[in-house]
């Protein structure tokens, strides 16, 4: 073989070796560069206030809501510790028992989110999250007195200022989506499950503040604006 042919072959085999390697250290390198990237998040990114809108349409159209505000930390756009305080109200006629109930009291629900969406750094996320909630409250029940038809008379029944405390936790699956500039929407779906209440010789109360109807309010939903800050 000639001193050309050599330095020919050699050549040729030094592009085949490099066509193979380049596409590698490519790959690797942009690899290194997305962990560097994401690694870049910072520990704290900001925080968002927001308010539930379907206590509020709730409470408009019917006989109970609530009035309620979050406060969400951001933290590596992966995890979100939440606090979200609200005033529960309610005040209904039962229109066959005329039983009547009367409450107004705030609530408290502590929990964390995180963001189940593949991309963390997304303007749309996907929350699952856990809540603990409590409220401690009074209300008033009260009937009007029940004739009795042998003997004639009347018979009221009704309390005010019962204390009630009621723990529960919730499990709580989302989604946020960014409308315009700071603005977000979305809404969680929730399960809650009573741990713990106090007892009352008068029955359970009708409505809890937070949690809804004792009776049927074991899934529930809010609707939420956000700004984040």
């Amino acid at each position: 073989m000639t001193l050309r042919a050599a330095t020919f072959a050699f050549i040729s085999s030094l592009a085949i070796s490099l066509s193979a390697v380049l596409p590698v250290n490519a790959q690797q390198k942009k690899a290194i560069s997305n962990e560097v990237a994401e690694d870049s998040t910072a520990f704290f990114n900001g925080f968002a206030v927001s308010v539930d809108l379907v206590g509020l349409v709730q409470y408009a159209v019917s006989d109970y809501g609530q009035f309620e505000g979050a406060l969400r930390l951001n933290l590596l756009d992966k995890y979100f510790p939440t606090v979200e305080i609200g005033v529960g109200r309610a005040n209904s006629e039962d229109d066959i028992s005329r039983v009547i109930y009367k409450t107004t009291a705030p609530y408290f629900r502590l929990g964390c989110d995180y963001n189940l969406a593949k991309d963390k750094h997304d303007i749309y996320r996907i929350f699952g999250g856990l809540r603990y909630a409590f409220t401690s409250f009074k209300f008033d029940v009260s009937r009007p007195g029940l004739t009795d038809p042998k003997f004639g008379g009347s018979a009221p029944y009704g309390a005010e200022g019962v204390s009630c405390n009621f723990h529960w936790a919730e499990v709580v699956l989302g989604v946020d989506a960014k409308l315009w500039g700071p603005i977000h929407l979305g809404w969680f779906a929730r399960y809650r499950k009573r741990l713990s209440h106090s007892s009352m010789d008068i029955g359970n109360e009708w409505y809890v503040p937070g949690f809804g109807e004792t009776s049927s309010s074991a899934i529930g939903a809010t609707f939420n604006l956000t700004i984040d800050i």
